[in-house]
């Protein structure tokens, strides 16, 4: 096992590991195609699977592109217990972020398309992010770093 220091992060690598890539991370939600319209007009997400399966059960995952590979799968929640966690699946926390190239034009499309910000463009260690809720409530981050 490897380690190296770039900045204040420290970095482990194991040489000999298998690749390990993300796939997907889960939102909750009350409703597929609304909180669609809200993760394409704000991020840029495109579709990249959608099946609805014979027992109404929906699968709907987003994509950026050119990399659809790693994304953001849309769950409708289930029961109470699931609808009682839309908008708030990780407490305070994000239960995103993503990484921009312009933290101006990305903060452009929030305020155009009436997205709530909870914390106006900062910069800081190199970097700019800006602090965001979707239609739900949860807390997304958007980052853009100078490096």
């Amino acid at each position: 096992m490897k380690q190296f220091q770039e900045g204040r992060y420290i970095f482990i690598s194991n040489a000999n590991s298998m690749k390990t890539e993300l796939g997907r991370v889960t939102i909750l939600v009350k409703d597929c195609d609304e909180a669609f319209e809200f993760y394409e007009k704000n991020l840029g997400c495109k579709k990249f699977f959608d099946l609805v399966m014979e027992n109404g059960k929906r699968y709907l995952h987003l994509g950026f592109e050119p990399d659809l590979s790693a994304g953001i799968w849309l769950s409708e929640a289930e029961d109470d217990d699931e609808l009682s966690r839309v908008g708030n699946q990780t407490g305070k926390k994000p239960v995103l972020v993503v990484y921009t190239d312009s933290i101006a034009e990305f903060y452009d499309r929030l305020v155009a398309n009436g997205t709530t910000i909870t914390r106006e463009p900062k910069s800081a260690d190199e970097q700019q992010s800006v602090h965001f809720t979707d239609l739900y409530g949860n807390k997304l981050v958007a980052v853009e770093s100078n490096k």
